[in-house]
């Protein structure tokens, strides 16, 4: 059971109810992250089905559409520092920092102890 969020604010748009697809540990995390950056946390894209990460332009492998990742969203510098201190310091270590939003996954198939810009 997540304390900060519901399931639904990680579904895809197109298919109700797939938040629940999230990866439980990603979660757990999350919730974490929530705790310790002391602020209400927006998730701008949680969980992607294949048609939904096609129409938004996102990458093939992304790891959204395996439940493995979460864009927050951040726009604030100060914000954009406090909150990937938070991500660091629960463990998270594949970030990607844009304009207004924070990737943060957790993809074992992927390289490990990245940051990178949009």
């Amino acid at each position: 059971m997540l304390k900060y969020f519901n399931y639904s604010e990680f579904d895809s748009p197109d298919v109700q109810g797939s938040g629940q697809l999230m990866d439980k540990i990603l979660l757990e995390m999350l919730d974490e992250v929530r705790d310790k950056f002391d602020k209400p946390i927006h998730i701008n894209s949680g969980f992607r089905t294949p048609a939904h990460n096609e129409a938004i332009g996102g990458v093939e492998s992304s790891s959204h559409l395996k439940g493995l990742a979460v864009d927050i969203s951040c726009n604030t510098s100060k914000d954009k520092f406090d909150l990937v201190n938070c991500l660091l310091d629960v463990g998270f270590n594949r970030i990607g920092i844009a304009n207004t939003f924070i990737h943060a996954d957790i993809d074992p198939d992927k390289a490990q102890g990245v940051i990178w810009t949009y």
